[in-house]
């Protein structure tokens, strides 16, 4: 890979946790080339959640190590408490200490709403959401001690409405809100807390990604929901790969992991090829006010008005 930095990681220990694949693999390779050790964390199992291997983590500590670079794998469920403790305790017995956490675990179970059952929806939150929280919680600890520390989620804008994925969005956007919750938790322990939100294809969104981000009917795209424009055109791509390519996040990634990024703290970055996006936090779009509660007459009047010109 492209060297685009300089050994800024050097003596840095990162966990990277779904690093067996995709966007994970790229962001460990990445931070492993800047010159820090990697945990490679990778529970193996398929898009749905299900089954285990050592596998994926075992290659890439092979490809890392063949490298030149200093890793160690581990299949531990970080989606637990136990598992996620027992991370973030191999990473201190092996390499002394902790400086940056990298979460980018994550399944699929796409159901329509009404098609979707208990085991769907819990799945999908567990191995996207909890699996956040569990290696923050234990990493935190660490870092509220030592007063420094690097906290990276990877999420999607699927928060902002998807079709089908209620539980992946459910979970995302959970993301986006322990994010921001972290880093006013952290921040004055010296610990940086931001997210990503990639716009790729892996093995859970294979294929074209304006397949995933273009929509036929009438109303508004994702990206237009998003108000971050059109999608780059392929012609103009000048980087390696594909701009879909999953490696394509690693530099943001490890950027936001060193020692440069001081006053940037609960953000959402979006990048999409060669594009990097900065989300707005949720702010108050229009009020009606009244001293006292509204009767549902009034709201008839008053609500619309809220949205301009009506419904």
């Amino acid at each position: 890979m492209e060297e685009y930095m300089a050994d800024r990681l050097k003596d840095k220990v990162a966990i990277v946790t779904g690093a067996g694949r995709g966007i994970g693999k790229g962001i460990a390779k990445l931070l492993a080339s800047e010159g820090a050790a990697i945990l490679v964390n990778d529970l193996g199992c398929e898009v749905d959640g299900s089954g285990t291997s050592d596998n994926p983590s075992s290659e890439v500590v092979e490809e890392i190590n063949s490298a030149g670079g200093s890793s160690i794998a581990s299949s531990a469920d970080i989606s637990t408490m136990e598992g996620a403790e027992s991370v973030v305790q191999q990473a201190i017995d092996e390499f002394g200490h902790l400086d940056i956490l990298v979460n980018s675990a994550g399944t699929i179970r796409d159901r329509m709403i009404y098609q979707m059952n208990e085991s769907d929806f819990d799945t999908v939150i567990q191995m996207n959401l909890k699996s956040v929280f569990a290696p923050t919680k234990f990493a935190s600890i660490l870092f509220r001690q030592q007063r420094s520390g690097r906290v990276l989620n990877i999420t999607s804008d699927a928060g902002l409405g998807d079709i089908g994925r209620s539980n992946y969005a459910a979970a995302t956007e959970g993301i986006v809100g322990l994010t921001r919750t972290i880093a006013r938790d952290m921040g004055r322990y010296g610990v940086i807390c931001n997210a990503i939100s990639p716009m790729v294809e892996t093995r859970l969104f294979p294929g074209r990604v304006e397949e995933f981000r273009i929509d036929s009917g009438p109303h508004p795209t994702r990206d237009e929901r998003a108000k971050i424009g059109k999608s780059p055109e392929i012609a103009d791509w000048t980087g390696p790969g594909s701009p879909d390519d999953p490696e394509n996040v690693a530099p943001l990634a490890a950027y936001l992991c060193t020692d440069s990024i001081t006053n940037v703290n609960g953000y959402v970055f979006g990048i999409r090829g060669g594009s990097i996006y900065l989300y707005s936090n949720p702010i108050v779009e229009s009020s009606i006010n009244k001293w006292g509660t509204f009767t549902m007459d009034e709201m008839d009047v008053l609500v619309p008005k809220m949205f301009g010109n009506g419904f």
